[in-house]
């Protein structure tokens, strides 16, 4: 049995939790499904893992803003374990509405560094809930999830997946100080329009990390490429397709497991 032990947090709605599990297991991690209503009756759960993931979905029905009710929920209840948890050097992934729960918490970018209103995620520019696969290219070496410069290809499902920064200053110290993790591009790398960047995202923004680069929320899916059959095109690219979402998960467990495992003496 692994000893790198992940946390996927349930809740009403959402819906992504057994596949962001079995990524997990895939890649070499212990994965369980926990229910955020646990998690609040014995908050030292969290201290039996390594990384915390907050799933896909819409939870709470995405009533009042797309994971706003359990931002909430995790803010005025676990908001000292959780910061504690990063603050101990562990591993927090948001994907998708998971994503939209930590911009909301001040989680991303956070620390301290941005208030909480400078960076929210709201509707597409297309009005519509958009599904199609998309290329990503990391834009920084710090997040330990991540492998600088190499393009990713994922998909996404999503209404409200564009990321806007409250001005323009706000906007260039994401870019500037490393925080924007992914940018939306076509295949050749380059940044562009509707249908590269699928819901209008300011600069093309997909994903953000934190100062520490142990937090990662992105609005693609990569719990939803960790087989080589997911892929669009998978009978005509080979039997040595290696599935790129997997490699994030991947990543993840190995950062624990130099990181933060016990040594074993030789």
């Amino acid at each position: 049995m692994s000893d790198v032990q992940a946390l996927v947090l349930r809740a009403a709605g959402i819906n992504c939790d057994r596949e962001t599990a079995y990524a997990l297991e895939l890649a070499g991690a212990k994965a369980d499904r926990v229910h955020v209503n646990r998690l609040i009756e014995n908050k030292a759960l969290l201290d039996q893992y390594h990384i915390v993931v907050f799933p896909g979905g819409f939870s709470y029905g995405d009533d009042v803003a797309a994971g706003k009710i359990l931002a909430n929920q995790v803010v005025h209840h676990l908001a000292e374990p959780l910061r504690k948890f990063i603050d101990d050097g562990k591993l927090v992934l948001g994907i998708c509405n998971g994503f939209q729960v930590l911009v909301k918490m001040g989680i991303l970018p956070g620390n301290g560094d941005f208030r909480q209103e400078d960076v929210t995620i709201t509707y597409n520019d297309s009005g519509k809930y958009e599904d199609r696969w998309v290329h990503l290219l990391p834009q920084t070496n710090r997040c330990v999830f991540l492998e600088p410069e190499r393009q990713i290809y994922v998909p996404i499902a999503h209404g409200e997946g564009k990321i806007v920064a409250k001005d323009a200053e706000t906007l260039q110290r994401l870019q500037c100080e490393g925080y924007v993790a992914y940018k939306y591009v076509d295949a050749n790398g380059q940044e562009g329009p509707f249908p590269i960047n699928p819901n209008g995202s300011a600069e093309s923004i997909a994903g953000l990390t934190d100062s520490t680069g142990r937090v990662l929320g992105l609005m693609p899916h990569p719990e939803r490429f960790v087989r080589r059959t997911q892929h669009p095109h998978w009978s005509r690219l080979g039997e040595d397709l290696d599935p790129d979402g997997i490699k994030l998960f991947r990543n993840a467990v190995r950062y624990v497991q130099e990181n933060l495992l016990p040594v074993c003496p030789a």
